[in-house]
């Protein structure tokens, strides 16, 4: 493994030519997706949730630590964190966080702008400040660490398109490393994004945006595509589906589709 995924995860980085951040959800899918040809992992704050039969902004600092840190040790390719709000409110904590996760071997994290107790974002100053504290933080570590500021208003309706690229524009002033509006409410508007601002931009794949091919996110100038929790939810569908018709109509004949031991046995290979 190379001695610093920062740089590596960085160097993945490159407006107009994307590649998928796949986000996992436990040991198993990260070395799946890994020995797939995966080339960077990703924890998600809601698939992790999901294992732990919690819902997601429920996690803690320590628990998210610990899921990410065993994904570390389970790849040989870069695993960034979905840390949420960095775990506080201050900036203060927001740095720390940082300083945890690189800790841990995370390559790098992902801040999001929302105060979780309060099912709210923070004013647009705040956000700033914790998004500087955290890069400050990433900057005086000794390895690389690619920092992710997100606006997820837009995604919760608590602002509109212009106030979210007001938000990232200011995060790339304060020293993040990329940038993310999950969710914009329009291609048009994901595209304005990516051609308003200068820090790598990520798109979330999900819900309509899984509609798009990675040829379409490349044109208009994406870095990175994320999964989210998306992949996790496809396989909860298949659970939640051929559970139904088992428990339901004593049907099993959804469980004939599903793939072979063998293969899943050579994907979980080192």
């Amino acid at each position: 493994m190379p001695q610093d995924q920062g740089a590596v995860f960085r160097a993945l980085h490159r407006k107009g030519a994307p590649f998928v951040l796949a986000n996992a959800w436990d040991i198993g899918s990260a070395k799946v997706l890994a020995n797939l040809g995966a080339r960077a992992i990703a924890t998600s704050s809601a698939a992790h949730a999901f294992t732990l039969g919690l819902p997601d902004g429920t996690v803690t600092r320590d628990q998210a630590l610990a899921h990410a840190q065993e994904l570390v040790a389970a790849v040989n390719v870069p695993v960034s964190g979905d840390f949420e709000n960095g775990f506080g409110d201050d900036p203060e904590t927001v740095a720390e966080t940082v300083r945890l996760a690189a800790e841990v071997g995370l390559a790098g994290i992902c801040i999001e702008d929302t105060r979780l107790a309060e099912n709210t974002t923070y004013e647009r100053d705040i956000a700033v400040e914790r998004i500087r504290a955290a890069a400050a933080a990433a900057r005086a570590l000794p390895q690389d660490f690619f920092l992710v500021a997100r606006a997820d208003g837009v995604m919760l309706d608590l602002y509109d398109h212009a106030e979210s690229l007001a938000r990232i524009q200011a995060f790339e002033a304060a020293g993040a490393d990329g940038l993310y509006v999950p969710m914009p409410k329009s291609w048009d508007d994901l595209k304005a994004l990516a051609a308003q601002t200068s820090a790598p931009l990520n798109a979330l794949c999900a819900g309509p945006y899984a509609q798009h091919g990675l040829a379409e996110y490349a044109e208009i100038g994406v870095a990175r595509i994320s999964l989210g929790s998306a992949l996790a939810r496809a396989t909860h569908r298949t659970l939640f589906d051929a559970a139904t018709a088992m428990l339901t109509e004593g049907d099993f004949t959804p469980l004939a589709n599903g793939i072979s031991g063998a293969k899943i046995d050579a994907l979980l290979k080192p």
